[in-house]
């Protein structure tokens, strides 16, 4: 499992473009028949990606975590970017689309990954928080899931917010996750931008070409940096942190939240004019 730890938001002002990367990017989020996580010690999420191709592949506690299986003290949140695939939870087998999500609470000890097809393999995204309750296992498609619309063309960022693991959808201790869909000839995610003292989040982007970038504007609010971004790559934002990107043309990227509340709309807006 991959170490990141948390850092006073003075240090990043000093950071060259490699460091800014290499304590904020996580570049390989999938990797066949692998499972790669990150373990972020800002709230402590853990995110990452399982691709199973021709193995089924299960989900152990490492000593990073000092548990007898992940989920003991943890809850969870998956949502397939990929190909076909299946979700085996203590026996129970969930079948899982392109853009199918799933919630898995506290307690579960058993958690396998496998393809439907190696030529198409699942790619199941993964965000992981601490929890303090048990909460039933939900799964969540993209139809069941709440959207939001906002944005216009004029600005460049029209989009739709698909929550997933949301209070309008299920239970959870922290964990909030959804999926942002921009639509064609539209740039721009959350712009303008925000923070929220209260909670970091995590972004991953895809649906993106092999020439595509995205821009991601992270930094406090009068000192912003930027990290360039390819197409299934992740970014850690700080409660003390913007996060915002504009792409080379339109993308998909999947945010994950936790801290202390899950009011989505508990957010400290940035006006243009003090962005620097």
């Amino acid at each position: 499992m991959n170490i990141r730890y948390a850092n006073h938001p003075n240090d990043s002002k000093k950071y060259t473009t490699e460091e800014l990367r290499e304590h904020y990017l996580v570049e390989e989020i999938f990797s066949k028949d692998n499972i790669c996580l990150t373990y972020s010690h800002v709230d402590r999420i853990i995110f990452g990606g399982a691709m199973p191709v021709n193995e089924t592949l299960k989900l152990t506690a490492g000593k990073e975590m000092g548990v007898d299986f992940f989920l003991e003290r943890r809850e969870m949140g998956v949502i397939n970017v990929g190909g076909e695939g299946t979700i085996i939870l203590d026996g129970e087998e969930f079948e899982m689309k392109s853009q199918d999500g799933i919630y898995i609470g506290m307690g579960i000890k058993e958690i396998t990954f496998k393809s439907k097809d190696s030529l198409n393999p699942a790619k199941f995204y993964i965000n992981s928080v601490p929890a303090h309750k048990s909460y039933p296992i939900v799964k969540i498609d993209i139809n069941n899931a709440n959207p939001v619309h906002l944005g216009d063309e004029t600005n460049l960022n029209k989009r739709t917010i698909y929550q997933y693991v949301h209070p309008n959808v299920c239970k959870s201790c922290q964990l909030l996750m959804g999926l942002t869909k921009l639509e064609p000839n539209n740039a721009w995610n959350t712009m303008p931008c925000h923070t929220h003292e209260r909670r970091m989040e995590v972004y991953f982007y895809f649906d993106m070409q092999e020439d595509t970038r995205v821009f991601h504007f992270m930094g406090e609010v009068n000192e912003t940096r930027h990290i360039v971004m390819k197409n299934e790559q992740a970014t850690i934002s700080p409660s003390w942190s913007i996060h915002s990107g504009v792409g080379t043309s339109n993308y998909t990227f999947i945010w994950g939240m936790c801290g202390e509340n899950q009011t989505f709309n508990d957010m400290d807006h940035v006006a243009m004019s003090d962005l620097k």
